[in-house]
């Protein structure tokens, strides 16, 4: 991978370390034809389960990326790595100081040529996300509008994620966020829980993250991987 190592990515599927999948479903998810996985979680990350899952998901060829969410999970051997940015936090802890504590222990061992600043905005006031980072999730269309001008133009963050973190979300504001985006890749993730709503969601989003309903039904969470593509297909027609 280089330097646009996930500007091509249009389905990815984001693992838990800290929940359990079975060798056969992890299988079926590797080899479903999705980009790449993404692992990460907010809360119980630990190294050693980050380790156990990265050398699981390594006997396949799929693109393997870790979402760098605590210091203790934070695991050389990846693909690349993206380090959030809440920015609609109400704690500077995840808007910079826990990245900054980060770097002063690690920065020199950082492969920044495969490292992304990921900016969050998290919409789901009841996810754990939003309760961990402190965001200040009840926001209106008028209040969002300029944390995506902020990511998007003002820091020029490669990476801006919409997060409502089991729930799903509002398309109707997915679609007037994709229309401010100029430069930056927007992902999506929240309450994807089969082709219908993953095929919503790529109707605006460049990138679609399915993550929860891996764990309750992976028959429909297979599903997601075409119906996204063939959304992508029919944008290029």
């Amino acid at each position: 991978m280089d330097n646009e190592w996930f500007s091509q990515w249009e389905h990815v599927f984001k693992l838990d370390p800290d929940r359990a999948l079975s060798d056969e479903q992890l299988e079926l998810i590797c080899m479903s034809g999705t980009d790449a996985i993404i692992v990460g979680g907010s809360s119980g990350v630990t190294y050693e389960n980050t380790v156990d899952l990265l050398s699981r998901i390594r006997r396949y060829s799929v693109d393997c990326v870790l979402e760098v969410s605590t210091m203790d999970g934070a695991v050389p051997g990846f693909d690349g790595y993206f380090v959030p940015f809440v920015l609609n936090t109400r704690r500077a802890d995840y808007l910079m100081l826990n990245q900054l504590e980060g770097l002063q222990t690690y920065g020199h061992f950082v492969p920044w040529q495969m490292t992304a600043a990921s900016g969050y905005i998290v919409l789901n006031e009841e996810s754990t996300a939003a309760q961990v980072s402190g965001a200040d999730a009840s926001l209106s269309t008028q209040e969002v509008l300029p944390y995506v001008w902020m990511a998007d133009r003002l820091l020029r963050l490669p990476l801006l994620y919409i997060e409502y973190s089991g729930t799903f979300g509002d398309m109707n504001l997915l679609r007037r966020i994709a229309s401010e985006v100029e430069q930056a890749r927007l992902f999506y993730g929240g309450g994807i829980d089969g082709a219908e709503r993953a095929s919503e969601a790529a109707q605006y989003a460049h990138t679609v993250v399915v993550g929860n309903i891996v764990y309750s039904n992976i028959e429909a969470a297979l599903t997601t991987v075409q119906a996204v593509k063939s959304i992508k297909s029919a944008q290029l027609l």
